[in-house]
């Protein structure tokens, strides 16, 4: 796979920061030029097409082109808590999981790796080991980027977080993630389409939109299944995720500093039901997430199929 985005002028993300990563400069992220992973295993949180029964072969990446002030997993997404890996040690690491069996490699905010993990991947396919990709990212993304590494993602299991560019400024200091989402979404979902699975429910390629409801903020969510109908129609799975808790820097911020309540979520899957989307799963209210993994996973059983 030969790369048009070098890490020597990184614009990997929709910040730009264009520095050299290879010399020792660091961006918006403060990923250098050595992968940093927090850990890999095999996971049974995802949903359930992601999941299947043997578990999604997730990695856990360190670093994060967004700076959400409720983020659980703030000591590795921004304080860069994991270890480096060569790149013999990351194609080891994507081998012990296909040996495990899992159904896929789930990358967890892969992005200020791609240049890294393409070529990992890329060896091993030589081999003839192969996984379906789920590249599963916060939606803060460049069309640039997504086209490039479009032949590695079979799956797009994205965020869609917010509709206002003020809050997703005070939220996760990216005023433009609004625009930068939704161009992204329009690409996997040109690049992908539906979701399909095979005989044992198991994804193959498509897009999830997950949308996780956010304290004060249930409309946001509204306005985005509204723009995902309107767009897409009303195929494209959506995974609507109660799980916000307060950590980080939002214990101490309004409204950041609460749970949702039963009225904020009830409206939002309220919304699901009247716009009439096919496909996809609502988190159960009351379910407890695993600790520290907070928007990327969640104790089996805790969906239903909406």
């Amino acid at each position: 796979m030969k790369h048009i985005l070098p890490l020597t002028a990184c614009q990997l993300c929709p910040r730009k920061c264009g520095v050299d990563r290879k010399n020792g400069e660091l961006g918006f992220c403060r990923a250098g030029g050595d992968v940093e992973i927090y850990r890999y295993a095999p996971h049974f949180g995802e949903e359930p097409p992601i999941t299947g029964t043997k578990g999604s072969g997730t990695v856990f990446f360190s670093r994060c082109t967004l700076a959400c002030i409720y983020c659980q997993n703030y000591s590795w997404s921004q304080q860069g808590a994991g270890d480096v890996y060569s790149h013999d040690a990351l194609v080891d690491v994507f081998r012990s999981l296909a040996d495990a069996g899992c159904h896929n490699w789930n990358l967890v905010s892969p992005t200020p790796w791609l240049p890294q993990i393409g070529a990992a991947i890329e060896e091993l396919r030589d081999q003839g080991i192969s996984l379906p990709v789920v590249y599963n990212t916060s939606g803060y993304e460049t069309c640039e980027t997504l086209t490039e590494y479009s032949p590695l993602a079979d799956i797009y299991l994205a965020d869609l977080r917010y509709s206002q560019k003020s809050t997703a400024e005070s939220g996760s200091r990216a005023s433009d993630y609004v625009s930068a989402s939704r161009s992204a979404l329009e690409m996997m979902w040109n690049k992908r389409g539906p979701l399909r699975c095979d005989e044992n429910g198991v994804a193959i390629s498509g897009i999830i939109c997950r949308l996780l409801v956010l304290p004060g903020f249930s409309q946001e969510v509204i306005d985005n299944l509204e723009w995902l109908a309107d767009r897409f129609g009303t195929e494209v799975p959506v995974s609507i995720m109660a799980q916000y808790q307060p950590a980080h820097r939002a214990v101490d911020l309004e409204p950041w500093n609460r749970h949702i309540t039963r009225s904020e979520y009830d409206r939002v899957c309220d919304a699901v039901e009247s716009l009439g989307f096919e496909t996809g799963w609502i988190q159960d209210f009351d379910e407890k997430v695993e600790e520290g993994l907070l928007g990327h996973t969640m104790e089996p059983g805790g969906w239903e199929k909406s």
